[in-house]
């Protein structure tokens, strides 16, 4: 790419730096977004239906990519260790908070699961520093932080069907979809900037989901507000 020889060092290092911190304002939106649930589940002092699996494979997902961006796997990553580590806080409360007040057939599946994370990331930190060429050590933790981004970003693919079949956005929140698209399309250009494609390939295929989600919103909005809502069936992240 000679993206860099079209404007000086400086500006092009400025630009990434800009497109890094946006991602990092962007994404917080995301990691609040589950809030109001978690009111509602300390308020009834119960899960109800809400499933806490999605917490747990973000939290293992947050320290895979901020493990990535450790200057001992890429360089000039530390604002992908940044986002990560922030949201690792949030789905590590979110599921702390969720084990708290689960059943005790839940509590004990969520606990597994969450010992289960540690365990599997403190391998996988582990495996890859006993790789001695950092080449190599980069594109093994490269190539699996971006398998889970993909992952991550496709979970939605389901929430899209659901409004295409109830012609309904009540359970496509607008702020939601909105810093989904934000925050990929800045790390889009913070990974072309970086010339890091395990960063903007991902971010890529998250910015045209997150461009889907609002066409979605945008066509099926004013049928959704004349339509019968639908109750939501197994589906309560």
């Amino acid at each position: 790419m000679q993206m860099a020889g079209l404007v000086s060092p400086q500006t092009f290092d400025a630009y990434k730096q800009a497109a890094g911190i946006a991602g990092n304002i962007f994404a917080f939106g995301l990691f609040v977004s589950p809030i109001p649930t978690f009111k509602r589940i300390i308020r009834n002092k119960s899960t109800e239906q809400f499933s806490g699996i999605p917490y747990i494979y973000s939290l293992l997902n947050c320290l895979i990519c901020a493990w990535y961006g450790c200057p001992l796997i890429s360089y000039d990553n530390l604002l992908v260790t940044t986002v990560n580590s922030i949201g690792a806080v949030f789905q590590l409360s979110y599921t702390l908070i969720f084990i708290t007040h689960a059943d005790k057939h839940k509590k004990f599946k969520m606990s597994a699961l969450l010992l289960g994370v540690f365990g599997l990331f403190a391998i996988i930190a582990f495996a890859s520093l006993l790789v001695t060429e950092f080449k190599i050590r980069h594109l093994l933790i490269g190539y699996l932080s971006c398998a889970t981004l993909i992952s991550m970003f496709a979970s939605p693919l389901s929430i899209m069907n659901l409004v295409i079949q109830t012609k309904s956005v009540e359970f496509m929140p607008f702020y939601l979809s909105l810093s989904t698209f934000l925050m990929s399309t800045s790390f889009l250009l913070y990974g072309v900037f970086n010339i890091d494609p395990f960063i903007y390939v991902p971010n890529g295929i998250g910015t045209i989901l997150g461009i889907g989600q609002l066409g979605l919103y945008f066509y099926y909005n004013d049928k959704s507000k004349q339509g019968t809502k639908e109750p939501l069936i197994g589906s309560l992240a």
